[in-house]
């Protein structure tokens, strides 16, 4: 019987279970995973959030594979204050370098975060500069090339500070605590991923 699990994967922690150093921070220091368990895509260490971990080899092919195109939202803190034309920009989508070259992404939701919002702090924090001021944003993408919202974003001139995934299609990382594992059904999960 597969099974499921979504994380809130901290700052620092790789994607993976196997530590290529001894210090290096894994998945299997939040939990004991059952055998065969491996994450469905990845967050590279510097990013947080939201994370599927499952044996379901069918789910992992349907969430990874690019012509599916599942919506993805990240909320990310960025350096400067961008303006509307800046946002525009990057909902057009925007050129970014690829291993293989240049690749223009497809076009993105880019709205706001209202200031209120407040996020959990992270360890350890993120630099502050008081000469410089930081805006959050929802980026919501169809596509996932390797670091393409930290390429995006500086691509428009906003380097980013921090950045978390907040949901996959209908899946909200919610309340679940930084470090946070949570066991799903699969009837529950496939229905808030639209599968």
């Amino acid at each position: 019987m597969p099974r499921y699990y979504i994380i809130h994967k901290p700052y620092g922690m790789l994607s993976q279970f196997t530590k290529e150093v001894p210090e290096h921070r894994t998945l299997g220091d939040l939990y004991d995973f059952p055998k065969n368990v491996y994450p469905v895509g990845r967050l590279d260490k510097d990013s947080e959030g939201l994370l599927i971990l499952t044996d379901d080899g069918s789910l992992t092919h349907k969430l990874l594979e690019p012509k599916f195109q599942h919506r993805r939202t990240y909320w990310v803190q960025v350096e400067g204050e961008p303006t509307e034309a800046d946002l525009q920009n990057l909902r057009k989508g925007v050129k970014i370098k690829l291993k293989k070259g240049y690749y223009q992404t497809l076009p993105i939701e880019v709205q706001l975060v209202d200031k209120k919002v407040v996020m959990e702090e992270r360890d350890p924090p993120v630099r502050f500069r008081k000469s410089i001021p930081t805006t959050w944003l929802s980026l919501t993408l169809k596509e996932g090339k390797n670091r393409q919202v930290r390429k995006m974003c500086a691509a428009v001139g906003f380097p980013v500070l921090r950045l978390i995934r907040m949901e996959i299609e209908d899946l909200k990382l919610g309340n679940l605590e930084i470090g946070g594992v949570e066991e799903m059904k699969m009837s529950d999960l496939k229905k808030m991923l639209r599968l």
